[in-house]
């Protein structure tokens, strides 16, 4: 098994030395929000970025045993955190693998932290914070000048219309078509010009607008 960083540049860097545990935090990302004399409740928002962290060490000599590469490949303590410090201000997202698993994701190295323990001399110690990345997709939407080709509906309810026939009167109209005879002077309003100041000389064959 190995733990590799790769950049998008042909830089490849294995850690000496396995660390003994990794931890993969995984978290569902939620929005509260206060409803009034409700309380508190939680909307879920898709997930979270994946933190993976580890802690190890680079030694500054070179033991088959446990170290990871070849003798001419192990690279010196300062050379190793140097190029973890170039890692941790990169723009570009680096892919980290560990091989005989399932983890190969895109990354961004969020922190990195250094030790020099006493009696261990050459020897460096850190620990290191990565965070998946993934690449945000927005979704095209027409332009404010485009034509829209589905004509938006009217959702506003269309008035009746009702036609005038012979002996009828608003009142008879009310009551007819509203139910209650005493709302003749609703469809008056809503028809004063077309029926003109009279509301009794309506007259055969107008089209009358109902409330």
């Amino acid at each position: 098994m190995e733990f590799v960083l790769k950049s998008g540049k042909g830089k490849e860097f294995l850690f000496p030395v396995n660390p003994e545990e990794v931890t993969i935090s995984r978290q569902k990302g939620y929005e509260t929000a206060t409803v009034l004399t409700f309380g508190e409740f939680d909307f879920p928002q898709g997930d979270k970025i994946k933190e993976i962290s580890f802690s190890s060490f680079f030694p500054k000599a070179f033991d088959d045993s446990y170290c990871k590469g070849s003798k001419d490949t192990h690279p010196k303590p300062q050379t190793a955190m140097n190029m973890l410090n170039q890692f941790l201000v990169s723009q570009t997202p680096l892919q980290f693998i560990i091989t005989e698993t399932a983890v190969n994701v895109p990354v961004f190295v969020a922190s990195h932290q250094t030790t020099f323990r006493g009696g261990e001399n050459g020897d460096v110690y850190f620990d290191l914070t990565l965070r998946t990345w993934r690449e945000m997709k927005v979704a095209r939407t027409a332009g404010a000048t485009g034509i829209n080709k589905n004509p938006r509906v009217d959702l506003k309810e269309k008035n009746k219309s009702y036609m005038v026939k012979q002996g009828d009167s608003l009142s008879k109209i009310a009551k007819l078509e509203l139910g209650d005879s005493s709302k003749w002077s609703q469809i008056y309003k809503l028809n004063r010009q077309v029926i003109g100041n009279n509301p009794n000389a309506i007259r055969p064959g107008q089209k009358l607008v109902l409330p």
